[in-house]
């Protein structure tokens, strides 16, 4: 893990929260039903982070370290902020 890193570039999940793009390993959509289960392990892990505010889930993030980020941002949207973050 890397910490204190000051150089990270962080990227905007929607509802003024943000993730090390560097940490990201996948976005993925939360519609099917292996996304669900993986939603509910990280639940009972305690790895679970709910970015949403109240909104639906749109899309999925995996992190290095293992934890699951939900965001109320299409995964295309993210996808783009990541590969642009400017």
């Amino acid at each position: 893990m890397q910490s204190g890193n000051k150089n990270a570039i962080m990227v905007n999940i929607g509802f003024g929260n943000v993730v090390a793009a560097g940490r990201v390993i996948s976005i993925l959509s939360p519609a099917s039903a292996p996304m669900k289960r993986l939603r509910e392990e990280a639940r009972d892990m305690h790895l679970l982070v709910d970015a949403t505010e109240g909104r639906r889930t749109r899309s999925i993030i995996v992190t290095d370290s293992g934890h699951i980020i939900l965001s109320g941002l299409s995964t295309e949207t993210l996808v783009q902020r990541i590969n642009d973050p400017s």
